[in-house]
């Protein structure tokens, strides 16, 4: 079983791209502090925020989870 590594993943995608929390809150529409806590692991974003950062970022589901 793959360990989920989304919270890593995010963030490493977000400054690749040279990329604000900030920045990255408002292409989705929700407060910097939501993007933190992604990057934190306090919580995960919903199946449909999922499907928004895969596209942001040209990644597959699996590509940002594993």
């Amino acid at each position: 079983m793959k360990k989920i590594r989304f919270a890593e993943n995010l963030r490493i995608l977000r400054q690749s791209r040279n990329m604000t929390q900030t920045e990255l809150a408002g292409l989705l529409g929700v407060d910097r502090r939501t993007v933190s806590a992604w990057e934190k692991e306090v919580c995960e974003p919903s199946f449909t925020m999922l499907a928004k950062i895969c596209e942001i970022f040209d990644e597959t589901f699996d590509g940002i989870m594993t």
